[in-house]
């Protein structure tokens, strides 16, 4: 994304880093994951908190898509641990987890936004309907609060509510991706995945999109892991910076730091995108 661009669409606003005044609520420690010789990713250890948005970066084949699967129980890991804490309970280590229960935090506490907004939705059904089953996989059954709340958060990521029983095959890929975004927040998530989640999206539709994010994500005060190679997401979304080279992370820090003085080599040529990423 041109940087120059979105600030134009975006505004001068500052990333300001989030005060962290908890425990973490997502620790991973030494996770690998391999593929018959190929390496996922290596000896990876991060921490999420509260509120705070991680942003890990890096060319495609770096490691970083396989590094959240793994995070999200999307694929299993080959050895390290997942730390998760679940609210008013114990922590748990997700990689000794039964999948039922990670289906149950996958429904109960985190949302997940895919880079191709149908791998996240139902395209066959309304819009509405898209974000009323995240709310009866929570156990409202009302259909009038459903359907209100629906409405709701689709007025909130700015989509026409006289089309909330249009399919979201008949949206716009911006609009399939703000869609998707209420269907994942409209049960205020603890922890929220985001892989790629302006990819394919023009300019002036990704500066958007990032802007009602970040708004959300600081409004609901929810934690958040986002993938991207593109550091003009980077920039505006994270409050800290993971860098990964070759399924290993480089370097880690605050967003401005990383960003302005990047210490690894290879960070310094992403920065400067002088690699194609």
């Amino acid at each position: 994304m041109n940087q120059a661009a979105l600030k134009d669409n975006i505004g001068n606003e500052a990333n300001k880093p989030v005060a962290i005044t908890e425990g973490p609520i997502l620790q991973v420690r030494n996770l690998n994951r391999l593929y018959g010789h190929n390496k996922g990713c290596q000896d990876v250890s991060l921490e999420v908190y509260p509120g705070e948005v991680l942003g890990i970066v890096g060319e495609s084949g770096s490691g970083k898509s396989t590094l959240i699967r793994c995070i999200a129980g999307l694929e299993k890991a080959d050895s390290g641990e997942i730390l998760y804490q679940p609210a008013q309970q114990a922590m748990m280590n997700l990689n000794e987890s039964r999948e039922t229960e990670i289906r149950q935090l996958m429904r109960k506490e985190w949302g997940i936004v895919h880079q191709n907004p149908r791998d996240g939705l139902k395209l066959d059904i309304s819009a509405g309907a898209n974000i009323g089953e995240r709310l009866m996989s929570q156990g409202d059954r009302h259909y009038g609060n459903i359907r209100a709340k629906a409405m709701d958060w689709m007025q909130r990521v700015e989509l026409d509510i006289e089309r909330i029983d249009d399919k979201p095959k008949t949206y716009s890929g911006g609009m399939q991706q703000r869609l998707q975004i209420a269907r994942n927040l409209v049960t205020e998530p603890r922890l929220l995945f985001m892989d790629e989640p302006t990819g394919g999206l023009d300019v002036s539709v990704q500066a958007k999109l990032l802007d009602l994010l970040r708004k959300l994500v600081r409004e609901l005060n929810v934690a958040v892991i986002i993938v991207t190679h593109d550091m003009g997401v980077a920039r505006l979304l994270a409050d800290r910076l993971m860098v990964m080279y070759q399924s290993r992370v480089i370097e880690t820090g605050l967003t401005d730091r990383i960003l302005d003085d990047p210490q690894a080599p290879y960070t310094q040529l992403l920065v400067s995108s002088i690699l194609q990423v």
